[in-house]
């Protein structure tokens, strides 16, 4: 789907799953109105399965958090004290644990107050790692802020309306049938291989159409 719209996709942060999979994965997506697309698969997202590492093959479920923010545009200023960040430097490690370089140029920023954090690896030098990861905790700040307001404004009017990062959004069921179901806008579809292809377009969209009324 990516290919297809014309997106772009470079991998910014890349950590293996303990025994299999993927623990966590940064990606830098872009073209045209990459966020604008994209925010709608915001939220946790369930997994129904017959897990493959179950040797009595039962069903498991699983959960995933995806967060989708924008790219900081350089007229937007957030402050970022250097005494409110904790910044460690480790090895950068690929796919399938191959090392990108043996130098320690990958780099975690935790911002204390908050307790945000955000990792880099896709360059070579630290220095360049360090940027990108300033530009992606500067963008989760301003997100925190702006949800925050819009919570505030939800109060004041009185809607019942959950801005947290735990709402589950689409629940995607193999067994003991097939059906992927989108909680917000109530869209399903039973062909769950196209979804896991990429096919993502109808969901996204009704989701933007519900944002609009």
């Amino acid at each position: 789907m990516l290919r297809k719209k014309g997106f772009k996709v470079e991998t910014l942060d890349y950590q293996a799953g303990d025994e299999a999979g993927i623990k966590s994965v940064t990606l830098l997506i872009k073209g045209h109105n990459a966020y604008g697309y994209f925010k709608a698969e915001k939220g946790v997202h369930r997994l129904v399965r017959i897990s493959p590492f179950d040797s009595s093959g039962r069903r498991h479920t699983s959960f995933v958090s995806i967060d989708v923010m924008p790219e900081m545009d350089n007229d937007i200023e957030i402050d970022v004290r250097l005494e409110d960040l904790k910044i460690d430097t480790y090895r950068a490690t690929g796919a399938g644990g191959q090392h990108i370089n043996t130098t320690d140029s990958a780099v975690r920023m935790t911002h204390i107050p908050t307790g945000i954090v955000v990792t880099c690896q896709s360059e070579r030098s630290q220095l360049k790692n360090r940027e990108q990861a300033m530009k992606m905790l500067k963008a989760k700040l301003y997100q925190k802020e702006q949800e925050e307001k819009e919570a505030e404004l939800a109060e004041i009017r009185g809607e019942q309306k959950e801005i947290g990062w735990g709402s589950q959004i689409r629940s995607y069921v193999f067994h003991p049938y097939s059906m992927v179901k989108d909680h917000r806008t109530n869209v399903e579809t039973g062909n769950i291989q196209a979804v896991m292809d990429g096919d993502l377009d109808e969901f996204i969209n009704a989701y933007l159409r519900s944002r609009i009324n």
